[in-house]
């Protein structure tokens, strides 16, 4: 299991592996269901999480991230619109390499900027979002319960980031794994990030 620290605690799940994830595709409103590996990770997050520690189950809209939060044991998460991943516009279902080969130099999405592809919401308003997450959060762990949140690969780094006061932009140098575990919380009340990028 993995333990409770003391104090309260935001535990976040990137969901487990589809075929775009797989295929490093940029994948946030197409509802790509998990892949076989993707369903045996989410069973293996659940193997790790004690769902009596929680207070408050929250996951992103998308099939993916419920389906994780199902097969980890949580099949009634709250469904909170903002836990969705990076709106890509345009770039959605594109690779970085696709992209790249393109525009001719390297590319990259936290970077990107006109009149190469950009996406459609850019990392700052992405950060805006994380940021009423992050106030969601506090308030939830107020009365010392602790949070379990499903959700995406880039929003989650992006969270992380925004939870110790970082820039959004500082989620590019924390790479996360599908089916993988993070943990919130804090150190002399100061909001730490404790541990990062966990594959049961």
């Amino acid at each position: 299991m993995i333990p409770s620290p003391a104090g309260p605690s935001i535990v976040l799940v990137r969901h487990g592996e589809t075929e775009w994830s797989r295929d490093h595709r940029h994948t946030s409103v197409t509802d790509v269901d998990l892949t076989d590996l993707g369903r045996e990770q989410a069973r293996r997050v659940g193997s790790v999480l004690d769902p009596d520690r929680f207070g408050l189950v929250v996951s992103s809209p998308r099939v993916r991230a419920l389906r994780t939060a199902a097969l980890a044991g949580f099949d009634a998460p709250t469904v909170l619109d903002d836990l969705a991943e990076w709106a890509y516009g345009d770039i959605e279902g594109r690779t970085t390499q696709e992209i790249s080969a393109e525009v001719g130099h390297p590319w990259s999405v936290w970077t990107a900027r006109p009149p190469d592809p950009v996406p459609a919401e850019s990392v700052e308003e992405l950060g805006r979002r994380a940021d009423a997450v992050v106030a969601r959060l506090r308030t939830a762990t107020d009365g010392g319960a602790d949070v379990l949140v499903f959700s995406h690969a880039h929003f989650l780094r992006v969270l992380a980031c925004r939870w110790v006061e970082l820039p959004a932009i500082e989620g590019r140098r924390l790479a996360l794994s599908t089916g993988s575990i993070g943990t919130l919380g804090f150190e002399h009340a100061a909001p730490v990030i404790t541990r990062w990028n966990l594959v049961p």
